[in-house]
């Protein structure tokens, strides 16, 4: 269940997850068009141009009401926190995103509604007191 993505950020060629559902569209997609050599190609036959795909996210952006700032790079990082959040390790993220570098990786990383309210939990601990000596 993963996808080949040719060309992809930094002109990298690499492998994604691709879940059920979304292969089950992509099959109805093909079914209905019959792409030859792109699965999306542009109406001249050549792939999408970037363009095309950033205005593309615009409409979609502005048809479901987002208003906050991005661009189509904030679906990769999106794609990122929600690995984390779902408890994805760094090493998994990092090959599927196609960093060489783990530091890269690692900017992905940030709070989650979640991990505060269990950081805020943890807190309770200290109510009762530094916990106690022991022996040597």
């Amino acid at each position: 269940m993963t996808i080949r993505v040719e060309q992809g950020k930094g002109g990298k060629d690499r492998y994604t997850i691709l879940s059920a559902t979304l292969l089950d569209a992509l099959r109805a997609y093909w079914r209905e068009y019959r792409p030859a050599t792109w699965l999306f190609p542009s109406r001249q036959g050549r792939p999408l141009d970037p363009s095309a795909l950033q205005h593309a996210y615009g409409l979609a952006k502005r048809h479901a009401g987002l208003t906050k700032p991005g661009g189509i790079h904030a679906l990769r990082h999106a794609f990122a926190t929600h690995l984390l959040e779902a408890g994805v390790d760094l090493h998994t993220i990092q090959r599927l995103l196609g960093h060489k570098s783990i530091s890269t990786t690692s900017r992905y990383w940030h709070l989650t509604h979640a991990s505060l309210t269990t950081q805020a939990a943890r807190l309770d601990l200290l109510a009762d007191g530094p916990p106690p000596a022991v022996p040597e």
